[in-house]
């Protein structure tokens, strides 16, 4: 299959995806949706996590609290896919993305909220473009089967959710922070994102 298409940049992302990750994802879809299994948890946690950490904030409980909900019926309807296509839940290793993007949360507060909120906005910036990615190419790959274009709605129609949290992350950071000095380190943030996605990590994942 020969990868014509590439979407637009995607806000807050200093560079897109490579072509050699697309061909990577589509050699390995059954990986790939098993990583993503992995990240739909990963993210309910994570909306979780700052929720425990930040009680106090009103607004940040109430969109957090939508925002896991969301990302454990994801990760029911990805292990639903699974299921059908015979693929068993198992543990996987992780690509040094978010581990070394987490490294870039200073550990005093506030910093530490601001860059905890912008790391996610970007992690879920990330995610949008990449299953638009997989929609468009599984789509257009003529050989794949009934249950493949299938799965290319099915990540069509994640993209309006990982844009919503990835803008609720956004949303959150100039609420409780002024704008100026979120997108100043908004700006830093995304250039080591971008890094991060510059050698194609030779396992296929959703962040690699």
């Amino acid at each position: 299959m020969t990868v014509t298409t590439i979407p637009p940049k995607i806000k807050f992302l200093v560079s897109p995806t490579s072509r050699e990750w697309v061909y990577q994802a589509l050699a390995n879809l059954d990986i790939i949706l098993l990583d993503h299994s992995h990240c739909e948890r990963k993210a309910a946690q994570v909306a979780l996590s700052l929720m425990f950490r930040y009680p106090a904030s009103t607004e940040l409980v109430r969109k957090l609290t939508a925002i896991a909900c969301e990302e454990l019926e994801h990760f029911e309807l990805v292990n639903q896919i699974l299921e059908r296509r015979g693929i068993p839940l198992a543990p996987m290793t992780a690509p040094p993305y978010g581990a070394e993007l987490k490294s870039q949360v200073r550990r005093r507060e506030p910093e530490r909220m601001l860059d905890s909120l912008l790391v996610s906005s970007l992690i879920e910036a990330r995610s949008h473009e990449r299953f638009g990615l997989l929609a468009i190419h599984i789509q257009e790959c003529a050989a794949r089967t009934l249950r493949d274009r299938e799965l290319a709605q099915f990540y069509h129609s994640l993209m309006a959710s990982e844009a919503r949290h990835y803008g609720v992350y956004w949303t959150l950071a100039t609420t409780y922070f002024h704008r100026d000095r979120v997108m100043e380190r908004l700006a830093e943030l995304a250039i080591v994102e971008s890094r991060l996605l510059s050698t194609l990590h030779p396992e296929p994942r959703i962040h690699s």
